[in-house]
């Protein structure tokens, strides 16, 4: 599967180091504005291609799946244009600014018929389907509440801090923690209740702290920030035992506890980076002719966004992807 790469940054070369290590996925063509600097990223990492332009990428008729590693701001923009092209795009979380945006990059996949999916990598792990299925066991009783924080001191970065780059902690990690507590719990939430605290010239969301009360009674309380450390646990409460993930963003042991003592311990299996799993879910879509993957399906995927419409719509948090009207 070739693979053609929008965007020659941090991200899209964390991705590039996991294809060099894959087989049967080949590092094709790599894209940025500035040609000089695609051609710089194609020569250090070892791709076939390098184009001056997003349009010269999505026009290659060799390119089977294109990777969108731009800002969220530009999400949008550029998976329309590889799917108008009737490429299978994987685009970064988070997904796109709003709602709005990826309800129409959706139509468009169903309209070509191409794949679309997430690169929110957790969802494809191995991993957290052992997550759910111990969760599913019994073993901690019925689960009632869930914690889960992801904290990173970011809050100086331009992305985070400029509204029109789609700013601020949520989209960047809160993302995590909401996509944590819809794994372990489900998705039947009857209510969001959150509080923020803005911060920066623009007003971006700095820390949060989300509630999500499902409609059985059952509690998440998720907490994100761009100023601070934490330890990204998740931690789901039973009325027998607990559990303690060690990262929502990259679960690599999980422990069960029960009188307050360990009694089971798992691990994540060896893997490269963990982001191949995206990148093989994928595979899988095109080769079956899907236009989405089960394991983030699109459903899903709108869900969060609108979700995460609605925390920004109680913060006051707004980007100029808001008010533009998508043609």
């Amino acid at each position: 599967m070739n693979i053609g790469i929008i965007g020659a940054g941090h991200i899209a070369a964390k991705l590039t180091y996991t294809l060099s290590r894959m087989e049967g996925v080949c590092k094709y063509a790599i894209a940025s504005r500035d040609l000089a600097k695609a051609q710089v990223f194609a020569h250090q990492h070892g791709f076939q291609k390098a184009y001056g332009s997003y349009e010269e990428l999505v026009n290659d008729a060799d390119v089977e799946l294109v990777y969108i590693a731009t800002p969220h701001s530009h999400h949008f923009a550029h998976a329309s244009l590889a799917l108008k092209a009737g490429k299978a795009v994987l685009c970064e979380k988070a997904f796109t600014a709003n709602a709005h945006e990826a309800t129409e990059l959706i139509r468009l996949s169903r309209e070509k018929g191409a794949f679309l999916a997430e690169a929110i990598w957790t969802r494809y792990m191995p991993f957290s389907k052992t997550i759910r299925e111990v969760i599913d066991s019994g073993v901690i009783g019925t689960p009632q509440t869930l914690t889960a924080s992801l904290s990173y001191p970011i809050g100086w970065k331009e992305r985070i801090q400029r509204a029109d780059l789609c700013g601020g902690a949520l989209l960047d990690l809160g993302v995590y923690c909401i996509n944590f507590a819809r794994m372990c719990l489900g998705t039947d939430i009857e209510r969001v209740e959150s509080s923020c605290v803005k911060g920066g010239e623009e007003g971006m969301d700095m820390h949060e702290t989300i509630s999500l009360v499902y409609r059985d009674g059952r509690m998440a309380t998720l907490t994100a920030s761009a100023l601070c450390i934490d330890d990204h646990r998740g931690i789901i409460c039973g009325d027998k035992g607990y559990i303690v993930i060690d990262n929502v963003n990259n679960p690599t042991t999980m422990t069960v506890f029960l009188d307050y003592k360990p009694v089971a311990e798992y691990r994540c299996p060896e893997r490269i980076t963990g982001y191949e799993y995206e990148v093989l879910a994928c595979k899988e879509g095109i080769e079956k002719h899907w236009v989405e993957s089960p394991d983030m399906p699109h459903a899903e995927i709108l869900a969060i966004m609108e979700m995460m419409d609605e925390l920004r719509n109680q913060w006051g948090v707004k980007y100029p992807n808001d008010n533009e009207i998508i043609r």
